[in-house]
């Protein structure tokens, strides 16, 4: 499995898609954050992330899939598949080598954000406290939420030898189970029913709840399920190309 990691991570960043990516994903949040009306911290009024840990879901939703499209769908289309699978390689040796590869990588794009924390406190008006726990439980729900959201990608990327097929399946499945509960749960018809549980299914309804900066085991048991089960799909998938 570590080879197969290696090999990821040295093909992710020996051309320039990954740079650009990792890029424009903390460009995007940079602008957010500081420059445009509205969503910049300074128009907020408070020492505070929380424009920070509400966008940044939705433009992962566009960075993931980017860095997980091709993982499997350039393996079908080279034909690069069948040699895996020739090696002394476990089909899950050779998913969660890629799985946790792509992790890592948008772990990376993730890391340099921790300056928001160090500009916020010399923003900050003098006496001024940050809320340390909001932002600690924020930053392990968004990573709890890239870890769901390369499992779907990587489970996107085993359907199709077209990379680009796999980025627009991956950014549409990411949308659904991110917000589509939240929004299904919201139908007139489904108030004072079953929209709680509705909303309970998506991924949206957990990520707020651990960014209160409450760290609920069922919040936790959600994610590492989601994660397993789309992975478990992967594998089913790979199954089928043998």
């Amino acid at each position: 499995m570590f080879s197969i990691f290696k090999k990821e991570i040295h093909q992710f960043f020996s051309n320039l898609t990954g740079y650009i990516a990792i890029i424009l994903f903390l460009l995007l949040n940079g602008l957010f954050l500081f420059t445009f009306s509205k969503s910049n911290i300074f128009d907020f009024g408070y020492a505070t992330l929380d424009n920070f840990f509400d966008l940044a879901p939705w433009i992962l939703l566009f960075l993931i899939p980017a860095v997980t499209m091709r993982l499997f769908a350039d393996e079908y289309k080279s034909g690069t598949i069948e040699i895996l699978q020739t090696r002394p390689l476990s089909p899950w040796q050779i998913t969660g080598g890629k799985y946790f590869a792509a992790l890592v990588v948008v772990i990376i794009a993730l890391l340099p954000t921790l300056v928001y924390i160090i500009s916020l406190k010399y923003l900050a008006a003098e006496g001024t406290t940050l809320d340390t726990g909001g932002i600690t439980g924020a930053y392990i729900g968004l990573f709890f939420l890239c870890a769901v959201f390369t499992a779907i990608g990587i489970w996107c990327s085993s359907l199709t030898s077209n990379s680009v097929v796999a980025f627009l399946i991956s950014a549409f499945a990411c949308f659904v189970f991110y917000f589509g509960f939240t929004a299904i749960s919201e139908l007139p018809q489904l108030k004072s029913g079953p929209d709680y549980y509705i909303e309970k299914i998506g991924i949206d309804f957990h990520y707020r709840s651990i960014s209160r900066g409450v760290i609920d085991s069922r919040d936790i048991i959600y994610y590492l399920s989601a994660v397993a089960l789309f992975l478990f799909f992967t594998l089913k998938r790979l199954a089928k190309k043998n």
